[in-house]
């Protein structure tokens, strides 16, 4: 249950120019650029309605007001109104079209990183942890659609209101316009300060928020570990320790929000006073309207908005820019385990395995096999047996190519499996790994998980063969009982055989059993082992046990000895020739 603080993201991190990131990430919205171009379309025609709006303002003031003319007040405060109205209907599609486009975006990059995680291989979730990868997909996928959509938009928007504005204004009276205008220049530079400052540490706090899941999912995970070995107040502080420098990194991130907000109000508040004091001399000396003043103070305040939101944007692209990190970082990982370029499906196998010098090391430093070769002809039971670490996992995980040997060749009826399509590979071979998985769903599911198109009467039969049917028809729904997370309210033993089950309903022609009987007291044992003899023949079987009726079995015993084959016969063959089998006999096998 214990994690350090700082823990490493599954691959390392690359110093990648932001713009470069942010460009890549907009690229998701090239297929959904019609949305995108009618939401900027229509924020082009509320940006011009913004602009004129001010002038219609000193119009109503300078000849309705001031002339004290009612019929043209009246019919001028009515094309008000119908601006508004317009303004209104146009905000509601710009809003609807960015969300569709900037949400089909989180769409497809959270497909994205789903289809990604589920081709990289084992070595990298070897390395990753589940609350960093769920944090990237849900959070930093979060920021990429708020960048896509509402974020960019409101930046365009305010650039081209500025623009705008600067051109009215200087067209009214260029003095007080470059006077007023002097003040931009400012915010934008406070602006991108407070942005260049924010983006490392909106990068921490990710990170770190990524550490503090991956507790808490750890914890909730192992709810019944922590219980057992009452270590509640153990990992209450470890958590409060992570949380701390979550707080800690996230006030100095408010304490800058809390800077920046002022400052930039006070920048913008600054050009309002000028506009007061330096406009109304230009009244009172006869040299600018009250209309034009009306106008300035105007146009002024619809600079305000954007320009405070400028403050909230650009720290948003930077928190982009790390989140987009972040997930390219899942996205261009190396899929270490891949189809061949010219990889062809494998044909319906009879199941003829063998090894040759095979050779593997985890990471490729920590060496776990070293030139395993043997033969498995069709319809073999092969047992693995050895201490702990000394290799039988991993023999069985290379048939499957869950890794690559580092050296050496495997081959399934003559066909080198790394010359072969993955899935053609694995849909002729059954597993029932030794950490027994199953999901939160119905039993019924569960078993037919490895071909979801099975009827009724298959799972059944498959159900009976595995000694699980009796089981599941005493449940209060039967097949339809869910098993909740990870199988959790079902015993070791039940979540055993129901794996079997699936592993037996996909019929497959190589069956790998790792430990598969470990969780089940004899009797079911028994009845288990009775039904695999049976769904044994014809298939080449690879299993792991502990036990003398498994071993017995074997048409091949691999005994190995850190990461090497010490021996291999039959059981009686290895009584009589090797120390080492019958060292694990008396301690292990005979019980």
């Amino acid at each position: 249950m214990t994690t350090t603080n700082n823990v490493p993201p599954p691959v390392s991190l690359r110093q990648t120019n932001a713009s470069r990131l942010l460009w890549r990430a907009y690229g998701y919205l090239r297929p959904y650029r019609r949305y995108a171009t009618a939401a900027y379309l229509v924020m082009l025609v509320i940006n011009l309605l913004a602009l004129v709006t001010p002038q219609l303002v000193r119009w109503i003031v300078d000849q309705g007001i001031r002339q004290q003319n009612l019929t043209l007040l009246g019919w001028s405060v009515a094309g008000l109104l119908g601006l508004t109205v317009v303004r209104s209907v146009c905000s509601y599609w710009e809003n609807r079209w960015v969300e569709v486009a900037s949400q089909s975006v989180a769409y497809d990059l959270r497909n994205a990183i789903h289809d990604k995680l589920g081709e990289l291989s084992f070595s990298y979730h070897d390395r990753a942890q589940t609350g960093q990868l769920l944090s990237r997909a849900v959070q930093d996928v979060e920021r990429i659609r708020f960048l896509t959509g509402r974020a960019t938009l409101r930046l365009v928007e305010g650039g081209i209101l500025l623009l705008g504005t600067a051109v009215f204004l200087l067209l009214m009276n260029p003095r007080l316009a470059l006077l007023t205008l002097a003040a931009m220049p400012l915010l934008v530079h406070r602006a991108f300060q407070f942005g260049r400052h924010f983006r490392p540490l909106s990068a921490a706090i990710q990170q770190q928020l990524a550490v503090l899941t991956t507790r808490l999912e750890q914890n909730l995970r192992g709810a019944r570990i922590v219980k057992a070995f009452a270590q509640e107040d153990a990992e209450i502080e470890r958590f409060d320790t992570d949380n701390q420098a979550w707080f800690t990194l996230a006030a100095r991130a408010a304490q800058l929000q809390a800077f920046n907000g002022p400052a930039i109000d006070f920048i913008a508040n600054l050009a309002t006073v000028t506009i007061i004091w330096y406009g109304g001399y230009l009244v009172i000396q006869g040299q600018l309207t009250l209309g034009e003043l009306v106008a300035f103070s105007t146009y002024l305040g619809q600079l305000v908005g954007p320009v405070r939101r400028l403050g909230m944007i650009v720290p948003a692209l930077a928190m982009a820019a790390a989140s987009a990190e972040r997930i390219f970082e899942i996205l261009d990982a190396r899929v270490e385990v891949a189809d061949a370029p010219d990889a062809i499906p494998l044909p319906p196998v009879q199941g003829h395995v063998q090894f040759t010098d095979v050779s593997f090391a985890y990471f490729g430093r920590h060496k776990v096999l070293q030139q395993i070769t043997f033969t498995a002809q069709p319809g073999q039971v092969i047992a693995l047996l050895g201490a702990t670490g000394s290799g039988k996992s991993t023999i069985t995980n290379l048939i499957p190519r869950f890794y690559d040997a580092t050296s050496g060749r495997i081959t399934i009826d003559g066909h080198d499996i790394r010359d072969v399509t993955i899935n053609s590979l694995r849909d002729q071979i059954g597993i029932v790994l030794q950490e027994t998985t199953l999901f939160a769903d119905t039993i019924r599911a569960n078993i037919a998980f490895g071909r979801p198109g099975a009827n009724d009467e298959e799972i059944i039969a498959a159900a009976q063969a595995a000694q699980a049917h009796e089981f599941i028809m005493e449940t209060a729904v039967g097949y339809d009982t869910h098993v909740g997370e990870r199988g959790v309210t079902l015993s070791g033993g039940q979540r055993q055989r129901v794996a079997i089950a699936r592993a037996l309903l996909k019929d497959p022609r190589i069956l790998i059993l790792d430990d598969a009987t470990s969780s089940v007291d004899t009797a079911t044992e028994h009845l288990i082992q009775l039904a695999l003899q049976r769904l044994m023949q014809g298939r080449t079987s690879f299993v792991i046990a502990q036990r003398l009726s498994t071993v017995r079995q074997a048409d091949l015993i691999l005994v190995l000895e850190r990461g090497r084959v010490a021996a291999a016969g039959t059981h009686e063959e290895l009584l009589r020739t090797s120390e080492l089998y019958a060292l694990i006999y008396q301690q292990q096998l005979r019980k």
